[in-house]
């Protein structure tokens, strides 16, 4: 008598992916890219001790998904970069994973050619060659970490990493965040509540242990020692912004309650804009007031832009996609992006001067 089938009854096919270090001898970190990322790393450790007392501004478009067109931004972002150096440290954010609500494009590297093909390693082999490019431009970078296996692939290219609204609560991930090599943002939940975020930061600053890959590709038990740079993200919800100076103080006493450092990020996107570009530039200018008017918290801000502003549906012919445009969220476009960067950068340069971190 046969025994009747129980796992995969709803799996279609098992196809084979490469394992890490597959990828990464196909796509090798270079010198100058691993100094890009441990200048960048360090710059972003000082600013959250409080050594450093420039600001730093994660932005880029909501996802990539036209290589070329995200090292043409790369290649603008790093001659602003050079430019406010001295009060603002850029990391291009680049973001090749999309939680969805439902359904839609998962993002460059579940479905790179964007044809609902799905070639996952293909997509993974092109996301670490974007990074390594980006890099070697000299942009640190940041992404959001929602694939527990895909910092193996590319994690040691990025600089600063995200822990989403839907994520911040999962154990997978403030696990994952543990082990992590870069600073970690946790962002709010999606119904405003912080208190997810601070419970993600306590738990990835402790050591812990769990089932991941290694670089072969195989299944291993990952041992974490915790990760000590944890911070909190605002990005607003539940109906409402918060980035306002009530909001931010009551994150400051959140924090302060939970004896963790009194960081605080502010995402200009998202439920903070209402999802509406056009209203990033004010979010940053009040914050910047801000900190003009004496804040010690507020030591990064978070933006949503391209280089051609709004976003566009992905048409059934991809050579009609627009240049530079976002295929996700609707973006600010580069000269408002190099507004926003240049007026803080002024109001900025005579803040910081002041500035004492508590």
């Amino acid at each position: 008598m046969s025994v009747a089938q129980t796992e995969n009854l709803n799996i279609a096919t098992v196809d084979h992916m490469p394992s890490p270090e597959e990828i990464k001898a196909r796509v090798p970190l270079s010198e100058q890219a691993a100094a890009t990322v441990l200048a960048g790393r360090k710059a972003l450790a000082d600013i959250l001790e409080g050594r450093d007392k420039r600001i730093f501004v994660v932005v880029g478009p909501c996802s990539i998904h036209d290589p070329v067109a995200g090292l043409d931004y790369a290649r603008r972002l790093k001659a602003l970069a050079d430019e406010v150096s001295d009060t603002m440290l850029l990391v291009m954010r680049v973001y090749f994973e999309k939680p969805r609500t439902s359904t839609g494009w998962k993002g460059f590297i579940n479905d790179p050619f964007m044809d609902d093909s799905f070639r996952i390693d293909v997509g993974m082999e092109k996301a670490r060659r974007f990074l390594l490019d980006v890099c070697e431009i000299g942009l640190p970078t940041a992404t959001e970490a929602l694939d527990p296996n895909a910092p193996q692939y590319y994690g040691d290219l990025v600089g600063w990493t995200a822990i989403g609204a839907r994520t911040s609560e999962s154990q997978t991930h403030r696990e994952m965040a543990s082990g992590l090599s870069t600073p970690v943002g946790f962002k709010n939940a999606t119904d405003g509540d912080l208190d997810v975020a601070i419970n993600g930061i306590i738990s990835a600053a402790h050591p812990h242990s769990f089932l991941g890959i290694n670089g072969q590709g195989q299944s291993a038990i990952l041992r974490t020692r915790g990760n000590p740079y944890g911070h909190v993200v605002l990005r607003g919800g539940g109906g409402r912004p918060n980035y306002d100076t009530v909001s931010v103080s009551l994150a400051e006493q959140a924090l302060a309650k939970a004896k963790l450092p009194v960081n605080v990020v502010i995402d200009c996107s998202h439920a903070n804009s209402w999802k509406k570009p056009e209203l990033q530039p004010l979010v940053m200018k009040d914050v910047i007031h801000q900190i003009r008017e004496g804040n010690r918290s507020v030591v990064g801000l978070m933006i949503e832009s391209n280089i051609e502003a709004g976003n566009q549906p992905i048409p059934a012919d991809l050579s009609q996609l627009k240049y530079g445009c976002s295929v996700t969220d609707a973006c600010v476009g580069w000269d408002t992006t190099a507004d926003m960067i240049r007026s803080a950068h002024t109001v900025l340069k005579e803040a910081l001067a002041r500035r004492e971190r508590a």
